[in-house]
């Protein structure tokens, strides 16, 4: 089957189903609330499952290209001795998040993204056979359409990039909080602390905590093994973001009329497992092979309705209860011997 789709959102789910979509001879339009895509951005985990999907939108390459192969991932107490460590056997691609989108997006056609086109609920789209919600997880689209809004986590997050090699894989596992440290290229260090939102003395706004954070951060992790030091030396003048995180109660259906959920508008959930980019991309390929085979669009949305939305709770329920202990500010001897007995989480 061939039609019209209108997808909302240009972020990686967006991109990546315009891009499938149009290989497989739809019409496609994209809307952008955004003036373009964005200059910076940490790194991402491409699964091999994500780089199968990226093979079959025809991008793996230049993700390949533009990324960096990481075997395993230790979690570490703040002394730096080990709880548990993934085995070698998983193997990731971290990717910075402009790269993965240029890869996606790059080499559409001109005029496919509309920028500087934001939508404020159905009632203002124009018609399509397909309207896919790719908005993000406080997507104006679900939430006209469900009733659905996220949910606070009861946690923030900060992450930034500093120069220097990152040296490997891992998160530190405190007390209320974790302080996480990937490669985003071979010359640089993506990092990422996760703590309750109780925690914190009050911030204002996220625009304002450039200034603060850096120091802020230094006190909250003071006394930390030195790797986690080392990171934390080197932000003075490099930009920092903060966030309070939500995810997506489990849905009932992915589905409403000709609207398909994609992404974090389906399943937004904490970062913890690493796999939001992931899913993303399996949302999108699915969702491509559903209408592409199908009779027709309802048929269509129903199967890619069945094949995802399972597999997306589950991830939202376990990246739920993952933040959760790796935050715990309670028996955390227990949880870290669950760990190294041999709990994986990716």
């Amino acid at each position: 089957m061939r039609g019209s789709a209108l997808i909302i959102g240009a972020g990686i789910a967006g991109t990546a189903v315009a891009r499938g979509l149009l290989r497989a001879g739809w019409s496609v339009q994209v809307l952008e609330r955004g003036a373009n895509l964005p200059g910076s951005g940490t790194a991402l985990a491409m699964w091999p499952e994500a780089m199968r999907a990226l093979d079959a939108l025809g991008a793996g390459d230049a993700v390949r290209a533009g990324s960096v192969v990481e075997q395993g991932a230790r979690i570490l107490k703040p002394d730096g001795s080990q709880i548990a460590a993934m085995g070698r056997s998983r193997t990731a691609r971290l990717v910075p998040r402009t790269v993965l989108l240029e890869a996606l997006s790059g080499d559409l056609p001109a005029g496919v993204i509309q920028w500087n086109s934001p939508v404020a609920g159905p009632s203002t789209l124009p018609s399509a056979d397909v309207v896919v919600a790719a908005d993000g997880i406080f997507s104006r689209l679900r939430t006209a359409c469900s009733g659905i809004s996220p949910r606070a986590l009861g946690t923030v997050a900060f992450r930034g990039v500093v120069p220097g090699p990152a040296g490997g894989v891992s998160e530190t596992w405190g007390r209320g909080r974790l302080f996480g440290i990937t490669p985003l290229d071979a010359g640089s260090t993506n990092w990422f602390a996760c703590l309750r939102s109780t925690d914190l003395p009050p911030l204002g706004s996220p625009e304002a905590i450039g200034a603060q954070g850096a120091e802020l951060l230094r006190s909250l992790y003071r006394g930390w093994h030195p790797d986690v030091t080392r990171v934390l030396g080197k932000l003075d003048g490099s930009p920092i973001d903060y966030r309070e995180l939500f995810d997506v109660p489990p849905l009932p259906s992915y589905i409403s009329g000709n609207l398909a959920l994609l992404g974090d508008a389906a399943h937004g959930m904490a970062p913890n497992l690493g796999r939001g980019a992931c899913d993303a991309l399996l949302d999108a390929v699915a969702l491509i092979d559903a209408l592409s085979s199908a009779a027709d669009v309802t048929a269509g949305l129903q199967r890619y309705d069945a094949g995802r939305r399972r597999r997306g709770n589950l991830m939202v329920r376990a990246a739920r209860l993952l933040n959760r202990a790796a935050t715990a500010e309670h028996f955390t001897g227990a949880r870290n011997l669950a760990m190294s007995a041999g709990i994986r989480f990716a």
